[in-house]
């Protein structure tokens, strides 16, 4: 419980108490102090219950590079062969970023026709989380978005978490539009991860590809967000007040980094360098990664993360619609739907055409979903992602109005 105290009268004091829903009680408390007879007086006035703003996910757009590459394309340059990559991951070919193309470019392309399909203009963004591992600046790509999509009241910034960055941008996002500090808040999640892998090394080449993709969260007091109810209707379905990310889960392991890191390759104290290396190039090495160890840090960790999710929301696993995940390798993705008892045909695969996009695999998933009908407005969607920290994260969330 937190006392938060009025700087306008400092003997007044408003206690709050929230809980995992988003919905907290506040109670007026007026105090008074007798100096002389140390005596401190407190009345407790009625309690006052004020439900935080909702949230809807109201568009999805993405974005992947014109090269493709697929796994005969591989033959001619690593030992390895289709049916031996096909077999063990699932995919077959992979979006690569080219000559002329940008992560910013495909970014912002996605964020556009996310804003596009949820019907709000850029100038109405208040927000942009960009979760991304490979920006085409060290600094971060986020602002550069935000002046591409002419978003020119929001404020942006990037997030790095690997392969669970959208989700954990996505939860993040929520929290800003629960408190009210934000009202629509576009999250991305891109990568280019072909820019440091080894074309060399087939136990890391043939698995990820390149691309973005992006979600538009708005309020949901925001119009677009705001569901049409039938005239007669007796409809019990949620008011607007209620949120669309029903429960969330985050976790971290750093002890677990080895098994999977892109580390600087660059002189730790480069200033007192001799031999001109303060004026080198800083570089880091290519993905280096203990396939076996995460995929079992990822069989492991993901149905406990989605379990945890569903608890939390008050859920059951019968209420999921659809399982949409990090794509990162066929088998993992049908073991936590075995474990969800989901159908195959409820889990939203594209590895097969693009591999492990990292923090885009997500949103490229769902835009293809909602665009070509499968996902409708109400679908309750489990999502989670996996990757490099170690981290991992979920979130129960209801797509569109409902």
């Amino acid at each position: 419980m937190n006392a938060i105290y009025s700087r306008s009268h400092p003997n007044n004091a408003v206690i709050t108490n929230s809980n995992n829903n988003g919905v907290y009680k506040s109670y007026a408390v007026a105090s008074t102090v007798n100096l002389k007879s140390k005596r401190i007086s407190l009345t407790r006035t009625k309690a006052v219950k004020k439900e935080m703003t909702g949230c809807r996910l109201m568009g999805v757009g993405s974005c992947t590079p014109k090269l493709v590459l697929h796994n005969r394309d591989m033959e001619k340059f690593v030992n390895t062969t289709d049916e031996w990559i096909c077999s063990r991951t699932g995919i077959r070919e992979r979006h690569i970023i080219g000559r002329g193309e940008t992560l910013t470019q495909l970014s912002i392309n996605a964020a556009q026709r996310a804003l596009e399909m949820a019907g709000v203009s850029a100038k109405d963004v208040d927000m942009i989380i960009m979760a991304t591992s490979t920006p085409d600046d060290t600094f971060g790509n986020a602002c550069q978005v935000q002046y591409g999509v002419g978003a020119s009241k929001a404020v942006a910034f990037d997030l790095s978490a690997a392969c669970s960055g959208f989700v954990v941008a996505l939860n993040t996002a929520v929290q800003f539009i629960r408190t009210g500090s934000a009202h629509r808040i576009l999250v991305i999640g891109a990568d280019a991860m072909s820019r440091i892998i080894d074309w060399r090394d087939r136990s890391t080449c043939v698995l990820f590809g390149d691309g973005a993709g992006a979600v538009l969260l708005s309020a949901s007091d925001c119009p677009e967000a705001v569901a049409t109810k039938a005239p007669n209707s007796n409809s019990t379905a949620p008011s607007s007040s209620d949120c669309a990310l029903l429960g969330m889960f985050m976790a971290s392991d750093g002890q677990g980094h080895k098994s999977l890191k892109a580390v600087y390759a660059g002189e730790h104290e480069k200033p007192l360098q001799p031999d001109d290396v303060a004026s080198g190039h800083a570089s880091y090495k290519n993905v280096q990664m203990a396939g076996q160890e995460v995929y079992k840090f990822a069989v492991r960790t993901v149905p406990a993360a989605l379990e945890t999710a569903l608890k939390r929301a008050e859920l059951n696993k019968s209420d999921v619609d659809w399982l949409v995940m990090h794509q990162a390798n066929q088998r993992i993705m049908d073991a936590a739907a075995a474990r969800l008892n989901l159908a195959p045909t409820r889990v939203v695969s594209n590895l097969a055409r693009y591999g492990n996009t990292s923090a885009a695999s997500i949103p490229l998933a769902l835009d293809e979903a909602v665009r070509d009908g499968r996902i409708q407005h109400g679908d309750v969607l489990a999502m989670v992602g996996f990757g490099a920290g170690l981290t991992w994260a979920s979130a129960i969330v209801k797509w569109g109005k409902f």
